[in-house]
C-alpha cells in the first residue's frame, strides 16, 4: 500500500515502543553482566593473579586499567570518563529517533558496555572519574586484557558495520526506499465529454451537428 508524503513523515517522529524496549533490554543485561563478572573476579582473585579457564586458549588474568578498552592510553583516565559519559548521554538522548531493532540493539550493546566501564571509572580505586576499569580475559595469542564491557562494545562496532553495508536506516528501511505519493484520481463530469461541450459558448453546429432553422 502506498504511504503519502505526510504520513511518512508523521510515522518517523513517532517512537518506536518495541525499539526503545530492546535497547533498554539489551544494555541492561550487558551491564549487568559485565558488573557481575567483575564481581567474581574482584572477590576470588588477587590482582596480577591468571587462572586457566580453557588451557592456555582462554584464561582469567585480574588487572586494573587506567586506560581505555584494551588498555589502550593508560594513565588517561579522566579523558575516557568524560568520553564515556558524553557517549552515554548521546545515545540516551537518541534513542527516540531509533526505530530499527538491529540499530536497537546496536545501541543497547554499546550504551551497556559503555556504562560498565564507566562505572568502574567512577566509583573505583583510587578515586571519582580516575577509578581504574577491571580487565581479566586473556585470549591466547591476543595482545591485550579486556573484560565483558569491551567485548560488547567491539561486537556493536561490527553490526554497525554490517547494518551500514546492508544499508538499513534507523527506520528499518533500506538506503534507497522512496515513499510513494497517492494523489487524488482526475474526476470529469459525467457525460461532458461525451457531449462534446467544451463550456465556452461553442456552437454544437460546428461539429457537424444540425443548427436551427
Amino acid at each position: 500500500m502506498a504511504v503519502t508524503e505526510p504520513e511518512a513523515k508523521t510515522r518517523g517522529t513517532k517512537v518506536s515502543v518495541r525499539a526503545l524496549v530492546a535497547l533498554v533490554l539489551v544494555a541492561l543485561v550487558v551491564y549487568g553482566f559485565d558488573q557481575l563478572t567483575k564481581y567474581l573476579i574482584v572477590k576470588n582473585l588477587v590482582e596480577g593473579s591468571q587462572v586457566d579457564a580453557i588451557g592456555q586458549l582462554l584464561q582469567f588474568h585480574f588487572v586494573k586499567n587506567s586506560g581505555a578498552a584494551f588498555s589502550i592510553a593508560s594513565g588517561s583516565t579522566w579523558i575516557f570518563s568524560i568520553a564515556a559519559s558524553a557517549v552515554t548521554v548521546f545515545i540516551v538522548l537518541f534513542a527516540r529517533r531509533i526505530r530499527s531493532l538491529g540499530w536497537a540493539i546496536l545501541f543497547g550493546m554499546l550504551l551497556g558496555g559503555t556504562a560498565g566501564n564507566l562505572t568502574d571509572r567512577l566509583f573505583r580505586e583510587p578515586g571519582f572519574g580516575v577509578g581504574h576499569v577491571v580487565d581479566f580475559i586473556q585470549v591466547y595469542g591476543f595482545p591485550a586484557i579486556f573484560n565483558i564491557a569491551d567485548s560488547f562494545i567491539v561486537a556493536s562496532m561490527g553490526l554497525f558495520i554490517i547494518l551500514t553495508l546492508r544499508g538499513i536506516n534507523l527506520d528499518g528501511r533500506r538506503a534507497g526506499h522512496t515513499v510513494h505519493t497517492v494523489s487524488a484520481p482526475e474526476v470529469s463530469a459525467p457525460g461532458v465529454s461525451e457531449l462534446g461541450v467544451s463550456g465556452q459558448g461553442e456552437d454544437p453546429s460546428e461539429d457537424g451537428a444540425p443548427g436551427r432553422g
